[in-house]
This record gives C-alpha cells, structure tokens and sequence, in this order.
C-alpha cells in the first residue's frame, strides 16, 4: 500500500512561504512602479526597491515570528490548563472526552470505551487531539514561519529589483507591472499544486489582488510625480 499524501502536513510553512514570496513580489513591485511613475532616473527607483526588499523581509520575518509565537502561547497555556484538569478531575476529563467522541457518531459504550483507552495511553495527548485541536501537524512553529516567510520575502522580491535594473526606464512602469504578473502566475500555479488546490482560482486570486495593488501606488506614484513637476 502507499502511503498518502495529505497537504495539510505542509500548511505551517507553506502557508509563510507563500505569504513571503507574493509579498516579496508584489510590494517590492509596487514601490518600484510607483517611485518609476514619478522618476525617469534609474537610480531612486533601483534604491528604492532594494530599500522596500530589506525592509520587506525584517519585517515579514519578524511580524510572522510574532504572530505564530502568540498562536504558541495560547496552546501552550491551553495544555497547561488541560494538564491542570487531567490531574485535579480525572474523571470529568473522561466523560467530556467520552462526549466528544458520542458526538462524533460512536455509541455512548464505545465513546466511553475509546476513552479509556486512549486516556491509558496518553490523556493530554487525546485531550489536545481531540478537544483543543493541537496536534504536531498543525502546531505552531515561530521560527519556522519566520524564517520560511523571510526567506520568500527576499526570493520574491528580488526579482523585481533584478528588472528595474535592467529594463528600460521609460518603459519602467509597464514592463515591472508585466513581469510581475509573470511572477504572480508562477508562484500562484506552484503554491495551488503544492497545497493540491485549484490552481485557476489561485491565478485569479493574485493576478486581480496584485493588478489593484500597483495600480494605486502607479496611480500615486504619478500624482506626485505631476505634482513635483
């Protein structure tokens, strides 16, 4: 038999990862076209998004370091808590575990009889499973997002920089707004077959979001550029 494959195993850091990369695209994209529309000078526009790269990646890094820790907080003193209860009223914890599995579908007898048996085995662990919903898949893992989400960041936005320094500047602003809807169809086909999701719904998704994006700093990158004239 083989064994299957289940995406929900990738969901902690793919999850980061595709955060990183769209935001690496897209942000550093968009401070470049908006600078590039108000500028017809290589060097601000080159500077700017390198500026936007570094920046974007500390950032990202550090925000999902941050925001998974919290998540690892929380589960943590739900455990505590649990450990707690498992110790105090072990009986209640039976009955409520045993609940939960009746809910489930199983006769009061079996439910009971599951219970006991997986409390013999590990009782915070069934507790955690199947009551507070924490399991080593989907458990929180702070430096492991961070560093999947930095690492994106730069992966993603560095492209754009390599096609502000290459590209033409008068034509700037329309081929970044091209290559970086290259950019987001790729890394949306890739991110929908690695999460076995519908990958023409993930395209839609990030080319339209990605389209709004830059043509408001576009829109405010020309204002000011008038403006300064």
């Amino acid at each position: 038999m083989k064994d299957e494959l289940h995406y929900l195993i990738r969901s902690g850091w793919l999850r980061a990862a595709i955060l990183g990369a769209n935001d690496g695209i897209l942000s550093t994209a968009s401070i470049i076209i908006g600078v590039a529309a108000a500028s017809d000078i290589r060097e601000p526009i080159v500077l700017a998004g390198v500026a936007g790269l570094v920046a974007g990646a500390l950032s990202m890094a550090a925000g999902e370091y941050v925001s998974v820790s919290s998540q690892t907080d929380i589960e943590t003193a739900d455990l505590e808590r649990e450990r707690i209860e498992l110790k105090e009223t072990p009986a209640a914890e039976l009955l409520e575990l045993a609940g939960i599995y009746e809910k489930r579908g199983l006769d009061k007898e079996l439910a009971l009889r599951v219970a006991t048996q997986l409390t013999a085995h590990n009782a915070l662990e069934a507790h955690a499973r199947d009551e507070l919903g924490i399991n080593e898949i989907t458990q929180a893992k702070p430096l492991q997002a961070a560093l999947a989400s930095g690492a994106a960041f730069v992966f993603g936005g560095i492209l754009p920089v390599v096609a502000a320094l290459l590209v033409p500047v008068r034509q700037m602003v329309y081929l970044q707004y091209a290559f970086a809807m290259v950019f987001l169809i790729i890394l949306g086909t890739v991110a929908a077959r690695a999460g076995g999701s519908n990958v023409r719904k993930a395209i839609l998704r990030i080319t339209f979001w990605g389209t709004v994006a830059m043509g408001i700093t576009a829109l405010i990158g020309h204002l000011f550029g008038v403006n300064m004239a």
